[in-house]
């Protein structure tokens, strides 16, 4: 099956970014902390650099690296083994604790995890990337904690890194944080409000939104996301239901209305696995379940397979078995991550439904795509559902086996067209703008319209 043509990484079009170069840092653990950063390829000095994969990277902590993804990986599978799943992922799920959000407290005291890392860090980990980034002082900006906390921890400045997700655990801000340098992006209010109650100053964090990737916005207007959204919403309202209540407030932020004639068409539903594969069943359940409606053109099934040959071989087995067209079933597939992204992306403007696990795609609900929900995954992703369900973008999945019955009902309902307005009036769009504004300025201009945040 031939997979859409990638859009061309193009640096992103902001006034205060022209010349920008930043040391950009993320790490191999699920695609989180690379998707974080893939926007800010075309200002990253020489390329992203990835800690434990890069040549400056010494061989001791290339190894610990990877024993650290095999453990990731581990865990994000635990829960499909018989048995000992359940335990294995109850073990380690605890060692990434998130405490509840209330009551409001002083939660600054460093914890177990943290004193690890910083012993981690004193034993080598990080060595390669604070080589690299020593030979030239620039901005880091990094997507994961651990080479911010070192690069803290050996003096540099300025630092600033990307939460991935709507809440976080103590690890990721130093031991001492009245006395760290590092500045934090972060995709929405509930992860700013957390890194306050760990003690990191408010002048050290700026609330974004995640970065999304350029090619799906098409500048600080949005020309791009508009459009797309606008084509969405009739695939998404084939009866009118959601347009009748809110046809004057489409109006009001999009400056026209869905064509009426776009509902005829083909609806699109992306199921997407995480980096470590799992959760992939569910994606052979529900294609099975809409088996007769792929193959009368009712639906087109995008299966986003990632990077791992054995998915992408699971998943076309479940093209084969549904017999259609070659165009109804697409797989994703590519060998190197920065080629999936670009597959992803491309793919995604006219993909109507987002069927993932609650990771960092769930703030990809801001380009106006609802997301349905597969259960969680690691405390974080609790988190991001929970932020999901608040502001209505995403659904709970209910059985696969019967995904022709009650997706279809949502959508009669308008339920879902609701869904994708709610996460594009409510969800940050501008964190890439944004973030590239903090970079080359120190600072963020801050908006209250949801068109500008």
């Amino acid at each position: 099956m031939t997979a859409p043509t990638p859009s061309p990484v193009q640096a992103p079009r902001t006034d205060s970014a022209e010349g920008l170069r930043a040391w950009v840092v993320a790490a191999e653990m699920g695609y989180g902390h690379r998707r974080a950063v893939e926007p800010f390829r075309a200002v990253a000095e020489r390329e992203i650099i990835v800690v434990g994969d890069h040549p400056s990277t010494p061989d001791a902590e290339r190894r610990l690296w990877s024993r650290l993804l095999r453990v990731y990986e581990s865990f994000s599978r635990a829960r499909a083994l018989p048995v000992a799943g359940k335990p294995i992922f109850t073990l380690l799920d605890r060692f990434l604790h998130i405490p509840s959000f209330y009551p409001m407290r002083d939660l600054s005291n460093a914890t177990f995890q943290v004193d690890l890392l910083e012993r981690l860090i004193r034993q080598g980990l990080c060595r390669g990337v604070l080589s690299t980034i020593a030979e030239r002082r620039l901005p880091l900006l990094t997507s994961f904690y651990a080479p911010a906390i070192a690069a803290d921890l050996a003096g540099y400045d300025p630092v600033y890194c990307i939460i991935c997700d709507a809440d976080l655990n103590r690890v990721w801000v130093a031991k001492q944080p009245w006395e760290s340098r590092v500045h934090y992006f972060t995709p929405c209010g509930k992860a700013s409000q957390r890194l306050r109650a760990y003690g990191v100053a408010e002048e050290r964090i700026f609330t974004t939104g995640f970065p999304l990737p350029h090619e799906l916005l098409g500048g600080p207007d949005l020309p791009v996301l508009k459009a797309d959204l606008l084509a969405r919403l009739a695939r998404l309202d084939p009866r009118g239901k959601f347009l009748a209540l809110y046809g004057s407030t489409v109006r009001h932020f999009l400056g026209a209305l869905p064509d009426a004639a776009g509902r005829a068409d083909p609806l699109t539903i992306m199921f997407a696995v995480g980096g470590a594969g799992a959760q992939r069943e569910i994606g052979v359940r529900l294609a099975a379940s809409l088996r007769h409606r792929i193959r009368s053109g009712e639906v087109r099934l995008v299966l986003a397979a990632g990077t791992r040959p054995e998915v992408r071989a699971s998943f076309d087995e479940v093209r084969r078995s549904v017999g259609a067209e070659p165009a109804a079933v697409q797989v994703l597939w590519a060998p190197t991550i920065p080629e999936y992204f670009g597959l992803f992306n491309a793919a995604l403007r006219s993909t109507d439904i987002l069927w993932t696990k609650p990771s960092e795609l769930s703030f990809f609900c801001a380009l106006g795509i609802p997301i349905i929900m597969t259960p969680t995954i690691g405390a974080q992703e609790k988190f991001n559902r929970s932020w999901l369900t608040e502001i209505q973008a995403g659904i709970r999945q209910e059985n696969p086996e019967y995904t022709d019955q009650w997706l279809f009902d949502w959508i009669a309902d308008g339920r879902l067209a609701e869904a994708a307005w709610e996460g594009f009036l409510k969800a940050r769009k501008q964190g890439t703008y944004r973030i590239l504004e903090v970079l080359a300025t120190g600072g963020m201009t801050r908006h209250d319209s949801p068109l500008r945040r």
